[in-house]
């Protein structure tokens, strides 16, 4: 199986591990699921279009709530994520050091909207809120719909 597949697959099991905590949830696991399944394919092609790795970018989208998925929070989620996210992405002898430290990098920074990053994390952003508009999610920041309002007009819509 491809690495895209491996990583959805064994999120999908995270999740499903999580629901069995009960813990109280800013989102639903359902989101979570829907969210970085979409994010994934979105970066994917999001990827395709800019030049960038399409298979780094649908694994980078898929794992970038992963800090939300872990503590159930939105605030701060970003950076949160950063070292487990890490530590998962060990754990699965899937990826070189530096692929672990360019995909946890871009979920670390996928919420720092304003700020431009490298073209990976700038597919997550982009996928991210991307994907919460198709879903009818309101983007509350100034920046969040900024950037939608350019990526939306980069794909002519």
């Amino acid at each position: 199986m491809n690495r895209i597949y491996v990583i959805q697959a064994n999120l999908l099991a995270e999740i499903d591990k999580q629901a069995e905590h009960g813990m109280e949830r800013d989102y639903p696991l359902a989101w979570e699921t829907i969210h970085m399944a979409s994010c994934s394919k979105l970066g994917q092609l999001l990827a395709v279009k800019r030049r960038v790795n399409p298979e780094m970018a649908a694994i980078a989208c898929t794992l970038h709530d992963y800090g939300r998925i872990v503590t159930g929070k939105q605030v701060n989620h970003a950076p949160n994520g950063y070292l487990p996210l890490k530590a998962l992405l060990q754990e699965y002898g899937l990826f070189t050091a530096g692929e672990i430290e360019i995909l946890a990098q871009a979920a670390k920074n996928h919420s720092n909207k304003q700020k431009i990053g490298t073209p990976l994390e700038e597919i997550v952003k982009d996928a991210d809120v991307l994907d919460c508009h198709q879903y009818g999610q309101t983007l509350e920041r100034p920046e969040q719909r900024a950037r939608l309002a350019a990526v939306l007009a980069e794909l002519g819509m």
